[in-house]
């Protein structure tokens, strides 16, 4: 199945169906324009609590709030006609305990139309994943570097390397038997994401994985090069927009300082122009 081919965006399971076959292509969006920019290039798209950093100056995500994911998450349905959309979880919406998950992510996709929920966590959030798939909310499973728990993590440190790599590989197989129906697989080795992909019977999405992932996901502004507070090595710039952009204002900025715009094809006439075929 290929984005570009689909009449309709798919749902969790066909996303699950992608395991092992054309690799699964994915983007963050946050507004209704680019949404509409990648609808028919991706097969999921992503409201990511990662808006938080990137469009609200926040140093984290752990001040993203429901109503923040909500209103992102609907601008984004909004632009979204051939790919999915899956919304995050945002901090503290979920870890206290399945019931406060199942509210949280009931109204998520209620509100937004999302198809599906993300959270992060492995095996102390199997029995979270299990109860809302069993109550009919498809959850998407993020392990590796979760920028949530960065504070915990001691900041956005590559995970899984020597022995931590049998915690992150019961981290993958304790979500799939939960029922997720995919995992991001963030900031890991290449060799320890193959294995997990080669493992598990579900997609792996990688975002500073490796290139053997069954799909991939990157911060749309990364990749544009809109936000440039940091680069992640993970992060290929395929365009330099924000450059673009700047130079464009600051010209803009010149031309008004200088009266040469607006100039006169942007201004208007003191009457009308005549109408094709009327006498003037």
């Amino acid at each position: 199945m290929s984005a570009t081919a689909r009449k309709s965006a798919p749902n969790a399971e066909d996303i699950r169906a992608m395991k092992g076959g054309a690799p699964i292509v994915s983007l963050t969006a946050y507004t209704t324009p680019m949404a509409q920019i990648m609808d028919e290039h991706c097969d999921f798209v992503l409201v990511g609590d990662s808006v938080g950093m990137v469009m609200h100056g926040l140093t984290s995500t752990l001040a993203v709030t429901m109503e923040m994911m909500i209103l992102h998450g609907q601008a984004v349905a909004r632009g979204l006609r051939s790919a999915m959309m899956v919304i995050d979880m945002p901090f503290a919406s979920y870890e206290e305990g399945p019931a406060q998950a199942f509210r949280n992510a009931a109204r998520l996709m209620a509100e937004t139309g999302a198809a599906a929920v993300k959270l992060e966590g492995g095996v102390e959030m199997a029995e979270t994943i299990r109860f809302l798939v069993a109550r009919g909310i498809p959850v998407m499973a993020h392990i590796g570097l979760t920028p949530q728990s960065v504070n915990t993590l001691g900041g956005y440190k590559v995970q899984g390397r020597d022995e931590a790599a049998s915690r992150v590989l019961a981290d993958a197989h304790a979500i799939a038997d939960a029922g997720a129906f995919a995992v991001v697989l963030e900031k890991l080795p290449a060799s320890l994401s193959d294995q997990i992909t080669a493992e598990i019977a579900i997609p792996t999405i990688g975002i500073g994985a490796s290139v053997g992932c069954d799909g991939q996901v990157l911060v749309v502004d990364d990749m544009l090069g809109f936000f440039t507070a940091f680069k992640p090595k993970f992060v290929k710039r395929y365009a330099d927009l924000g450059t673009q952009a700047e130079a464009a204002i600051a010209e803009y900025a010149a031309e008004v300082r200088a009266r040469s715009f607006p100039a006169p094809e942007h201004q208007f006439a003191d009457q009308a122009p005549a109408r094709k075929g009327t006498a003037t």
